[in-house]
């Protein structure tokens, strides 16, 4: 079963939000459904990246490195250079 790390973007707090999961579908509802402390005051939330992973040990891995990174430049420029 695919893992994702994934990148989630509000215009309503112009914030990133980076997470990871084995569903994605279902992770961007509940996100969007205002379940999750962290994300229910910036609905909506949009799906602005995603990357896949085998495990969710290494999804969660990537997620730790980009969080690390506290930058929003290195966000976008992840997202450009997949486009």
């Amino acid at each position: 079963m695919p893992c994702y790390c994934y990148i989630l973007y509000s215009s309503t707090l112009n914030k990133y939000y980076v997470g990871s999961t084995t569903d994605m579908i279902l992770r961007l509802a509940d996100h969007n459904r205002e379940k999750e402390k962290f994300t229910k005051t910036g609905c909506p939330w949009e799906l602005v990246y995603k990357e896949e992973f085998v495990d969710l040990k290494y999804a969660r891995e990537r997620e730790r490195n980009i969080k690390k990174q506290k930058s929003g430049k290195y966000i976008e420029s992840l997202m450009s250079s997949s486009g």
